[in-house]
């Protein structure tokens, strides 16, 4: 049977980082993009006044988040609009969370003093492919994730998996772009791709070890058959 052996510096990751150190963590917000299911709800100083913008959904016609008490929701369309009570079409997508409530905040005052405005993006999820525990899509509640935290919430990498070569898979202006990141290196922190932006795809690839196991695995039993089969032979001609 083939073996493998695996060295630390195939599996340990950010293997660059001394024992403290420090990095600029950076500030991190999503782009909303099409298809961002969205969450809106302004609210004043005289709660009266915010009645004809918080729209209740009706079962049937709007999709209903639970966790926002039926409040309708809004799904930004192709060219990046939401149509937004009173107001009408508004441009939201490439814009980051808070641009996008200065936007709407902007364009309540007009009917209310002092709004605040709860924007949520309610389908942020990702998903986790490949060689980990735990393959899944991952439904994001906090609207900012890691690659590391990803891959946690998948189980972690199996020891098959290739730490200098995860592909991640983002959408963005209609188009997509597939990039290979190194997390054996710390220095993928300052790239693009440590936060990942919703609907991303994580696809970790297995490494020579798994793939000549696989190639071995489906032959196994015929190749022990095989050896069973000779040995009986050479025994027989012996007596």
């Amino acid at each position: 049977m083939m073996t493998s052996c695996a060295s630390k510096k195939d599996i340990a990751y950010l293997q660059n980082v001394g024992i403290s150190g420090e990095m600029e963590s950076g500030v991190y917000e999503p782009t909303l993009k099409p298809d961002d299911l969205l969450s809106v709800i302004i609210s004043a100083e005289t709660p009266e006044a915010t009645v004809m913008f918080n729209i209740p959904a009706i079962q049937g016609n709007y999709q209903v988040d639970n966790n926002q008490n039926g409040i309708k929701t809004y799904l930004i369309d192709n060219a990046g609009n939401i149509d937004f009570p009173v107001i009408g079409k508004l441009k939201l997508g490439g814009l980051t969370r808070a641009e996008a409530v200065n936007k709407i905040s902007s364009s309540v005052s007009e009917y209310i003093k002092d709004p605040i405005v709860n924007l949520r993006i309610l389908n942020f999820k990702i998903s986790v492919l490949g060689e980990v525990a735990k393959p899944n899509t991952f439904s994001i509640q906090s609207e900012r994730i890691t690659l590391l935290e990803a891959l946690g919430m998948a189980g972690d990498l199996t020891i098959y998996g290739k730490r200098d070569n995860i592909l991640v898979i983002r959408e963005a202006d209609g188009k997509k772009t597939f990039t290979r990141v190194n997390i054996l290196n710390s220095n993928f922190m300052n790239s693009p791709y440590y936060y990942l932006t919703q609907n991303d795809v994580v696809v970790v690839e297995p490494n020579k070890a798994r793939v000549n196991a696989s190639a071995v695995g489906p032959n196994i039993s015929l190749i022990i058959s095989g050896i069973s089969v000779l040995a009986t032979v050479l025994i027989l001609s012996i007596r």
